[in-house]
């Protein structure tokens, strides 16, 4: 992998469709890992299921055998202009401050679970947990979802938001957990994207939003629900078919597409570097994979 202005060039991309939820193991967790080439595949569990515990321990031996780019679809961050207040000095804190005081409320919490940050006095009352939209809550987002929805890439929610079946609040904080954790588990092996700097050896993590791949891929809000669905978006990306029959689930065909996505978008530096991207995105907000450069909003030719 090369450093300074160059783009970085991995030998593998692995996409994780994440899940914030209470339990032991969850449906709602997918793993698809490709090469340079070669058609993305999905990585089975050694248990019927993942368990974030597990994608942990099964990232971690990776990065310890040899770099990779690694999109998880969850939040890096929560929006600075509501959690900067969390710090005596708000311009001063970084993303890495956060997710220190994420792991000072939820540490106890097994699984990586996030849970009780959101219910926490200091903290829970930027949450909106239950009902109908308080009159206080005012969606706060990070630079890069409103960067996102104006380039019509999809519709990212607010990590403050914890309503309805797209709510990623809970995710997000599972996997600033999960991250902050590999970092200290892999020094100099693990990169997390804006925020570190990619150097060779490294394997760099980014935030993805499957949605964007799909409607790069000419999908645009339809779901994919077969395995010819996932072939004709692998196609648009530039890679083989998975060759899957029948019905996939709607977490397979996100990673699928993403793994596939990350690899078609990944030598472009403009990904890398986006112009929308501002220096607070850097330090604390982190951005998403793909959002902001110059042709992220044209479709696929010929898709």
């Amino acid at each position: 992998m090369t450093t300074g202005d160059a783009v970085p060039l991995f030998p593998r991309f692995i996409a994780i469709d994440w899940s914030g939820a209470t339990g032991k193991r969850y449906a709602g967790i997918a793993v698809a890992e490709c090469g340079a080439g070669g058609p993305p595949r999905i990585v089975a569990p050694v248990d019927r299921l993942w368990s974030r515990t597990a994608v942990f321990d099964w990232l971690l031996d990776g990065v310890e055998r040899g770099p990779a780019l690694i999109g998880i679809d969850c939040a890096f961050s929560l929006p600075f202009a509501v959690a900067g207040r969390y710090f005596r000095d708000p311009d001063a804190a970084t993303v890495f401050d956060l997710w220190d005081r994420v792991e000072a409320v939820a540490g106890a919490e097994p699984d990586f679970a996030g849970g009780s940050f959101t219910a926490h006095p200091d903290y829970g009352t930027d949450f909106w947990r239950t009902g109908t939209q308080p009159d206080w809550y005012r969606d706060p987002h990070r630079l890069t979802e409103r960067v996102c929805r104006a380039d019509g890439c999809g519709s990212p929610q607010s990590p403050y938001k914890l309503i309805g079946a797209k709510q990623v609040g809970k995710g997000g904080l599972a996997g600033m957990r999960m991250l902050r954790a590999l970092k200290r588990a892999a020094p100099g092996r693990v990169a997390v994207w804006p925020f570190d700097p990619p150097q060779p050896g490294m394997s760099v993590f980014c935030e993805i939003y499957p949605r964007l791949f799909l409607m790069r891929a000419g999908f645009g809000l339809r779901k994919i629900r077969d395995g010819a669905a996932v072939d004709a978006a692998l196609a648009a990306l530039g890679s083989p078919p998975a060759g899957l029959s029948g019905a996939v689930t709607d977490h397979d065909a996100d990673a699928l597409v993403s793994a596939a996505g990350l690899r078609w978008l990944a030598g472009r530096a403009e990904v890398w570097t986006p112009p929308a991207m501002d220096a607070q995105a850097r330090r604390q907000e982190g951005w998403i994979f793909g959002v902001g450069d110059r042709n992220t909003g044209n479709p696929v030719p010929g898709a």
